[in-house]
């Protein structure tokens, strides 16, 4: 670490340091007109250069510098150089590209200087000393590498990833020959355009031609949605720039203090860089004006130090030296931010949104249909230029339940390099594709690398390997690195490809030692692939294949901390083409063995996968024979089966009807648990009309219906199911819940009819409820349930969907005058959401009940994690839908409510006391 970045940090761990105002503002309060931009130098330039801000440092450098002045003498710890459009693309507009290096130089120099002469003023007046620091701003420019600026032409774009990438390092180098201290790449709309800047800075740095400085990065979050022009969240963002290492990561422009406050809390709780905040001075007024007074922002951002959510603050458009001065005034008192370690083992990967890969993941599956070698159907479209077309395909897998998207386009009638781009910046344009984390698929580095200039999120690379020896395999993991992705390693070195359990070990250790202390490689992003490949080929040295597989996971789980583990599946069964129900009986016995021993993800076509516990126990013995490698005529015993197995898939086999002659209950379990939507709606049907079994249509989804979910989160939970088919089964619950809530609300209208309606015709209700899945989360099965069975009660429930952030569920509460609010989520970093938002609800002042419910919430959990962040009211754990109705009843009871919200309470407080005095044995 050199002098200036130990003096900066040590700065930013003692107290809340202070940026800068907006240049721009104060350069509008000179009332500057076209001659003073245009100086001597200029008087004959071809185009009008008025509001050239950048080339004031070249025209009116005492102006700039009084400015910097203006906003030292404020308080502000750090300044911003005057280049945030000094790039030769953005200067481009005006002619003056060739001025980029000069104009960036020049600015570092003023404002360095100024940052002395403070010094040596405060030195003067016997002060005691205190650093300033030339921060070089790097801008976002005009243009944008992820939105094409042709309605008609989605993939079209009118910039290149290597154009930004020389504009950047051209500025950056002028930034740092300037004087720079460190460098800002700053109002981020476009999380592509700043891993181009992002690469050019590593670059240099890696070069040997520049010391490294601290990097700051700040994005741009558009308006109250949470997300970037491009369409990122908070959470994408971080995972996207990350790579990047930045000293303080945060956000500025577009929104004021107050509204950028919860996204300043979830940008904190994602990364363990310094935060750093400077908004505008409110939001603009009609006249593009902004309002906001230096007392109201400090009073605003005096809450974000309070509540250590910052380490930085300063201010961006409409903000002044007063604001400054008032905003340092107001944190001076508070301590800075905490820097959690979030995800400390995690591989963390984006699209449009986050996806963080823990051992709670259960496997990750990665679709394998958009792939030229995989699928007919996508590389007849790619070939034949139907790439709308093939975006279907990659829409079809998100819908299957794919949760990374492998993209390969290697074919040698292919311009690959050419079809990857346009393929990925197709993607790019359809929000329900880009959601997902990429997976570049190529053996061409070429390709690989015209993929990586595409996306905006942290994807994964697949693959590099030690073929081509150490040299070749370390420049390019260092340039995957610079781009900012994972990394799948093929088990693959000089001596060719990895077959047995040993050389797995062999080649994977290496590399992993090679990337770890060669390149610094985050051990988190490294996945290994050591080879699945073909049993059953006939000859003996094959039959130990998965089992080498299955051993080489055990072996990098437990000795290559952070890596994880990926294959393609279905080249284990290769010997049995054309066979599919038996393939995909193989590929579950197989993964099912694998995931155990530590296997994270794999390019898998999950939806067609038979449960685990569903595959016929005979075949069953003949599939663990093999795998295992249990007998040594194991092969010869599943040929002479597969003889006796039709082809085609195992849908088609007749056998597979069989389930529709049992009763109506074990149909409808079986359909749910199978994801079989067919004969959902005759049976839902036929339960219904059975009126002595179920009298009332809810009871169909409280009785079989239920049951059937049930199992499917059993066998979820022990890894025997998978997400796309848990998918599958919400769609079956989906359309059976579907056929029975217009009965159920007929229901419900007679029940309001008989008990009356109020003065304005509407039927009174017994409350209002909030419902939603919380953010990160996509998963709204149970809550749905719930949902429909509180509305069958007579509640009024405002269901606000998935991914659903914080602020809108307090918002929906509060203009709802909600009664309860209720929050579900499956996976595990739900849990730290819930937590989040029940702080929030004691900040705010609320005083309605909140409950929580989905597969990972627990009793402990609620009483030990949420119940104290929020204890104006009742935090209650709901084990299943069937008792919602009986807790949101007894919570809204006026006579009622008080006994059950003790009772809660001491149970909980119970429960909190056998916690802690478990850590303390």
């Amino acid at each position: 670490m050199g002098k200036v970045s130990k003096m900066l940090e040590d700065a930013l761990q003692e107290r809340i340091l202070i940026m800068d105002g907006a240049m721009g503002t104060m350069v509008q309060q000179l009332h500057l007109e076209e001659n003073d931009f245009r100086g001597e130098e200029f008087a004959q330039h071809s185009k009008s250069l008025k509001g050239n801000n950048d080339l004031l440092t070249l025209v009116k450098p005492d102006a700039v510098y009084n400015i910097h002045k203006q906003y030292l003498a404020a308080g502000s710890d750090i300044i911003e150089t005057n280049t945030f459009s000094a790039t030769s693309i953005a200067q481009a507009d005006y002619d003056l590209s060739h001025l980029a290096y000069r104009l960036n130089a020049e600015a570092a120099r003023i404002a360095r200087r100024a940052c002395d002469d403070i010094e040596a003023a405060d030195l003067a007046a016997g002060l005691p000393a205190r650093p300033r620091f030339v921060a070089g701003a790097l801008g976002p420019t005009n243009r944008t590498l992820s939105i094409s600026p042709s309605v008609e032409r989605p993939d079209y774009r009118n910039i290149t990833f290597e154009q930004l990438v020389e504009a950047y390092s051209d500025q950056t180098r002028g930034l740092l020959d300037g004087g720079a201290d460190l460098l800002l790449v700053e109002t981020i709309f476009d999380t592509a355009n700043a891993k181009a800047a992002i690469f050019a800075i590593e670059s240099l740095f890696d070069s040997g031609a520049y010391d490294r400085v601290p990097l700051l990065v700040s994005g741009t979050i558009v308006d109250r949605s949470g997300r970037t022009l491009s369409g990122q969240t908070t959470e994408a963002f971080v995972a996207s720039v990350s790579h990047g290492r930045p000293l303080c990561l945060g956000l500025n422009c577009a929104l004021g203090a107050s509204e950028m406050r919860p996204f300043i809390e979830r940008l904190g709780l994602a990364t363990p860089a310094y935060v750093l905040c400077y908004p505008n001075a409110g939001l603009p007024n009609t006249f593009g004006e902004y309002d906001e007074t230096p007392a109201m922002m400090a009073a605003n951002l005096e809450t974000f130090a309070k509540d250590g959510l910052v380490n930085l603050v300063g201010g961006c458009c409409g903000t002044t030296p007063a604001h400054i001065s008032a905003i340092a005034k107001a944190v001076r008192p508070h301590m800075p931010r905490t820097r959690p370690n979030p995800h400390p083992n995690a591989l963390v990967l984006s699209g449009l949104e986050a996806s963080i890969v823990t051992k709670e993941t259960n496997f990750l599956n990665i679709g394998e249909r958009c792939n030229v070698a995989g699928s007919r159907k996508f590389c007849r479209l790619i070939k034949t230029n139907a790439f709308d077309e093939a975006l279907s395909v990659a829409k079809e897998q998100v819908e299957n339940g794919a949760q990374v998207l492998d993209v390969n386009v290697d074919d040698g009638m292919l311009d690959g390099p050419a079809c990857m781009t346009r393929f990925l910046n197709l993607i790019s344009s359809e929000p329900d594709v880009a959601v997902l984390p990429l997976c570049i698929d190529s053996s061409n580095f070429e390709i690989i690398e015209a993929g990586l200039r595409c996306c905006q999120g942290k994807c994964i690379v697949n693959s590099i390997s030690l073929k081509e020896g150490e040299d070749d395999f370390l420049r390019k993991a260092s340039l995957v690195k610079r781009y900012g992705a994972a990394v799948v390693v093929m088990a693959f070195d000089e001596q060719g490809q990895a077959a047995d359990l040993d050389r797995k070990v062999e080649i994977c250790q290496r590399s992993y030692r090679l990337l770890t202390e060669k390149i610094k490689f985050n051990p988190n992003d490294i996945i290994f692939d050591p080879n699945i490949l073909t049993i059953a080929t006939g000859m003996d040295e094959h039959n130990n294949y998965a089992m080498d597989f299955i051993g080489a996971c055990r072996f990098i789980k437990s000795t290559l901390p952070g890596a994880r583990v990926s294959g393609g599946v279905s080249n284990l069964s290769f010997s049995f083409r054309g066979k599919d129900s038996l393939r995909e009986a193989m590929h579950s016995v197989f993964l099912y063995h694998a995931i155990a021993a530590g296997m994270d993800m794999g390019i898998v076509n999950a939806g067609c996968l038979p449960l685990y516990s569903d595959i016929q126990p005979d075949l069953l013995e003949l599939c663990e024979d093999l795998i295992l490698n249990r007998r040594p005529e194991a092969t010869e015993r599943m040929l002479t089966a597969s003889r006796l197995v039709p082809g085609g898939r195992r849908d088609e086999d007749p056998a597979a009807e069989a389930w529709r002659s049992g009763d109506v209950e074990t149909r409808l379990e079986h359909a749910l648990v199978h994801g079989i939507d067919r004969f959902v709606v005759q049976d839902v049907e036929e339960a219904r009309l059975c009126t002595e079994k179920y009298s009332r249509p809810l009871h169909i989804i409280e009785g079989p219906l239920m049951r059937g979910m049930s199992i499917v989160g059993d066998l979820f939970g022990s890894g025997k199911m998978f997400l796309p088919q848990v998918i599958k089964s919400a769609r079956v619950m989906k359309k059976a819940v579907g056929h029975l809530v217009p009965f159920m609300e007929a229901e419900r209208l007679a029940a309001c009819a008989s008990s009356g309606v109020e003065d304005d015709g509407q039927p009174k209700y017994a409350g209002t409820v909030i419902m939603a899945t919380v953010k990160g989360d996509v998963h709204d099965i149970g809550k749905n349930i719930v949902s429909v069975v509180l509305g069958c009660n007579n509640y009024k429930v405002v269901d606000l969907g998935v991914m659903t952030p914080c602020e809108r569920i307090l918002e929906a509460a509060m203009s709802e005058r909600a009664d309860i609010i209720g929050l579900s989520g499956l996976i595990t970093p739900s849990l730290d959401e819930m937590i989040h938002v029940a702080r929030e609800m004691q900040r705010c002042g609320m005083t309605i009940p909140l409950l929580i419910g989905g597969a990972t919430t627990s009793r402990q959990h609620t009483a030990v994690k949420i119940a104290p962040r929020y204890t104006t009211s009742p935090v209650v754990h709901v084990a299943d839908a069937s008792k919602a109705v009986v807790v949101v009843g007894a919570l809204l009871d006026s006579q009622m409510s008080l006994d059950f919200a003790e009772e809660t309470a001491e149970e909980y407080a119970v429960i909190r006391d056998e916690h802690y005095a478990g850590l303390q044995v």
